[in-house]
């Protein structure tokens, strides 16, 4: 089973990796070129689109994957392949209109909520879910139906936030993919998953899909993959989190770990998406502006703002993708709450790397250079002697008598 999903990762990387520099050409010449500006890092024009190599990537691997026996149960007798490959489509078109010509909040939610209604109707739907501390919640069709298509536009839009810097999302999304297929493999192993279930094979598609575009996407990048690219990969991770959380009713090691409960495992591997999602919906309804109003405060932001380059914010936001899903995989195959404790020293090691590298101090020194003057910090010179001010009683000396004449 593991040389099958080798052949389809290998075909989903080769194929991005080879489309890539024809679609950026192309969308050179079709003017899908992203400028400098305020708001972005890059210095030079830079052609977007590069998602449309990953459709490409995704749907050669599905062709693949169908004509291996190993992974035939996977495509029998079930419409779930064909509903993700048809979602992606429509939510490619999505993100590529808007990389074409910008698109309203609203209507590009709208077509998110048909990307997901397309993966309900062809099944890719949770079916129950599993509370910490409780029982498992078997959800009605109907309702099944709504959670799927809110869980696609979170997962969208997360991938789509954090997607600000050269390399960023794909190297995110590829840790985190290639976690959540040994997660779902583990399951598998156990029997909690049968051999029908599709999210390992997506997975292993997503994983392949970053790695055959991040040599063209690392800083400086060539080329931006789009909300098209970002959308598709949140919808690839949502499609897989669904069939594997939501149909999952087993704790497996909730006895030692109770977050492990299935559903609940895409919060931890994508920790930083996520992170990244509440604290942009925090930061503003706190000051009354649209969700969909860009600023310079993601995750990514601050990390420059502390004085760190581009490379190495991207390189810290891996480590902490990486440090998350090591937390569920090594927990989930010891069982020993001592598993944890490396996990916990290089978060901490981390963090004092992030907030006390010399970048950072060199950034903060710059800052209070360039800051205006303020009062606070300007010290006022006063002229003495004779030339002094007469500021009233309280600073009037008393002057020695003058020889009279």
């Amino acid at each position: 089973m593991l040389g099958a999903y080798a052949v389809v990762f290998a075909v989903a990387a080769g194929v991005c990796f080879l489309l890539t520099p024809l679609v950026w050409r192309l969308a050179a010449r079709l003017g899908a070129v992203v400028p400098p500006d305020d708001r972005r890092v890059h210095l030079r024009p830079t052609p977007t689109l590069g998602g449309v190599a990953m459709l490409g990537g995704l749907l050669a691997a599905l062709g693949v994957a169908y004509q291996l026996p190993e992974l035939r149960p996977v495509f029998a007798n079930s419409s779930e392949p064909l509903g993700v490959a048809l979602a992606a489509v429509v939510i490619l078109a999505v993100g590529v209109l808007d990389d074409l010509r910008e698109v309203s909040a609203p209507a590009k939610v709208a077509g998110q909520v048909l990307a997901g209604s397309v993966l309900g109707l062809a099944g890719v739907t949770m079916f129950y879910f599993r509370i910490p501390f409780g029982d498992f919640v078997v959800l009605s069709p109907d309702l099944s139906f709504l959670v799927t298509v809110v869980w696609v536009v979170a997962l969208a839009n997360a991938v789509n936030l954090i997607d600000g810097l050269d390399g960023l999302a794909a190297g995110v999304v590829a840790i985190a993919g290639a976690g959540f297929f040994v997660y779902a493999n583990r399951l598998s192993d156990v029997g909690l998953l049968g051999p029908d279930n599709l999210a390992p094979l997506l997975m292993v598609i997503t994983c392949g899909l970053c790695l055959g575009f991040l040599p063209h996407n690392f800083n400086p990048a060539k080329v931006f993959m789009g909300d098209g690219g970002s959308l598709l990969l949140g919808l690839l991770l949502a499609s897989a989190t669904i069939t594997v959380g939501g149909r999952t009713a087993d704790q497996f090691s909730g006895q030692t770990f109770f977050f492990f409960a299935p559903l609940v495992i895409p919060f931890f591997i994508l920790g930083v998406p996520f992170l990244d999602v509440i604290l942009a919906v925090v930061r503003r309804a706190r000051r009354g502006v649209s969700f969909a109003e860009a600023d310079k405060e993601h995750l990514h932001h601050r990390l420059m703002a502390l004085g760190h380059g581009t490379r190495r914010s991207v390189v810290i936001l891996w480590f902490w993708t990486a440090l998350l899903s090591g937390v569920v995989l090594v927990a989930t195959f010891t069982n020993r709450g001592n598993s944890l404790a490396p996990f916990v020293l290089a978060a901490l090691a981390m963090g004092l790397y992030t907030w006390f590298h010399p970048g950072t101090r060199r950034a903060a020194r710059e800052a209070a250079a360039s800051a205006p003057p303020t009062t606070s910090n300007v010290r006022v010179l006063r002229p003495r002697g004779r030339y002094a001010r007469d500021d009233g009683p309280r600073s009037r000396r008393a002057a020695p008598d003058q020889p009279r004449r």
